[in-house]
Parts: C-alpha cells; sequence; structure tokens
C-alpha cells in the first residue's frame, strides 16, 4: 500500500512530541502507532505501555480536560459527553470521574443561555416546545432539567 514502516523508536520519539502538545486518549493514540508500525500490535503495545508509564497519555486526564472543554466551550450537557467518550474507549469509571470536574451551576446557565437565544428564534413557532426540547436532548441535557428551563422560559415570554 506504500505505507512506509517506521522505526519503533521514531514512532515512540513522535508520538511523545504530539502528547506533550495536547491530550490525546490511548485509543487515538495506539491507531497513530499501529498505522505508523504497519500493524505490528506487539510493539505498539509495549511503546503505548511506554508512554501511559511516562505519563504521556492518561485516560483520566485527556477525559477531564474534554470534558471541561466540552462543557464550557460547546455547551454540552454530560450525557452527550459521556457518550462520546465512551465512543473513545474511555472507561465507565473514567467518564465519571471526569464528569465530577464538570461545574453543574455553570452547565445549568449555558443550558439556560443557549435555550433562551433558541426561544427568539421560535417565537412564533406552533412547535416551539418540541423543537427547544429536541435541541437541548441533542447537545446531551436530561430531559427533566431541560423541560423545567423551557417551561419558565416560555411563561416568562408569554
Amino acid at each position: 500500500m506504500g505505507e512506509k514502516i517506521m522505526d519503533p523508536q521514531k514512532v515512540a520519539d513522535r508520538m511523545r512530541g504530539l502528547c506533550s502538545r495536547r491530550e490525546y486518549c490511548r485509543q487515538d493514540i495506539m491507531k497513530k502507532v499501529l498505522a505508523a508500525l504497519g500493524g505490528d500490535a506487539d510493539e505498539a503495545g509495549r511503546i503505548m505501555d511506554r508512554l501511559v508509564e511516562e505519563k504521556y497519555i492518561d485516560d483520566l486526564r485527556y477525559a477531564s480536560a474534554f470534558a471541561r472543554d466540552k462543557s464550557s466551550i460547546a455547551g454540552w450537557g454530560a450525557t452527550k459527553i459521556r457518550y462520546m467518550l465512551a465512543a473513545k474507549g474511555i472507561d465507565r469509571e473514567t467518564i465519571a470521574a471526569a464528569l465530577q470536574e464538570v461545574d453543574e451551576g455553570k452547565a445549568s446557565d449555558r443550558l439556560e443561555k443557549l435555550l433562551s437565544a433558541k426561544v427568539r428564534s421560535l417565537k412564533d413557532d406552533p412547535q416551539c416546545r418540541m423543537k427547544l426540547l429536541r435541541f437541548a436532548l441533542g447537545r446531551g441535557y436530561q430531559y427533566d432539567e431541560a423541560a423545567e428551563v423551557i417551561g419558565r422560559l416560555l411563561n416568562e415570554r408569554d
């Protein structure tokens, strides 16, 4: 296929460089290592073990950074964050620990801001409540939490 198989030491050094610039989860780096080594799983496993031992890869650190960023910058709720981290191969305990670091008060404020902006864009829409609910659920917020905020916003609007 034309894929050049690299020297394991060079691969490890390249991964150290990548991991020192930003957080990666174990699964992301494993894909890169396997590709660079032409699929040699044994050597890839040794490199991964070294990177974890040297603290270049830490799934809890990655999950915590991911949860903070997606919550504060992207406005995602805990459900969507949990789902996306699970898709990256992060275990449940690590995800739960990472979500502990997300400020629930700020998350509620973000939900309120997102929905109040959306309410304004849907002012005369007869399906406003359903569209708001779908929007909030798509962002990863719980039904009960979203329904409460939506009810309050629509009462204020009317």
